[in-house]
């Protein structure tokens, strides 16, 4: 849970990069291939983070309306990522203009339950990373190259001329 704006900030703000780079290693020939039955496509998972942003943002109070709710996914994994960052950026925004560090303890109806508003913060960085990772699985997968997020990622280790750790 979040006391401080600026703590949510800075972790947006990096959560933000690293979903970049993931987005970044993803190719239009490789965004919908299906690895099992049940497992979703790059796209869509980039799809789902996308639209979580508006979403939660909207049930929160961050957000006036969900202006993703019902949008089908972009043509183009570029409009993903662009429109990823366009919402990432608007929710930093609200948060700053309409949320104090006194207000993250207010609370409000999320799903079934009560959340406060820093749990809500919280949550969209936990979310974010989840699927990210979820994604990185599927890129290995589908032979794509995997950035490292929160270090060097086994691509990473090879180009400094080192054996990734095991």
């Amino acid at each position: 849970m979040y006391h401080h704006i600026q703590d949510f900030l800075a972790d947006w703000k990096l959560a933000a990069e690293n979903t970049a780079k993931i987005f970044a290693n993803i190719t239009e020939e490789t965004k919908a291939e299906k690895i099992a039955p049940n497992i979703r496509t790059l796209e869509r998972l980039a799809w789902h983070i996308t639209q979580t942003i508006t979403e939660m943002g909207s049930r929160a109070g961050i957000f006036d309306h969900d202006a993703l709710e019902d949008q089908p996914i972009p043509a183009t994994f570029s409009e993903i990522a662009a429109t990823h960052a366009r919402y990432n950026a608007l929710l930093a925004d609200a948060v700053y203009s309409r949320w104090t560090d006194a207000s993250l303890t207010d609370r409000v109806q999320m799903y079934t339950e009560e959340w406060t508003k820093g749990v809500v913060l919280s949550v969209l960085v936990s979310h974010e990373a989840h699927h990210r990772s979820q994604m990185t699985i599927i890129m290995r997968m589908l032979g794509l190259m995997v950035p490292g997020l929160y270090g060097p990622s086994a691509e990473e280790w090879a180009a400094y001329g080192m054996p990734a750790m095991a």
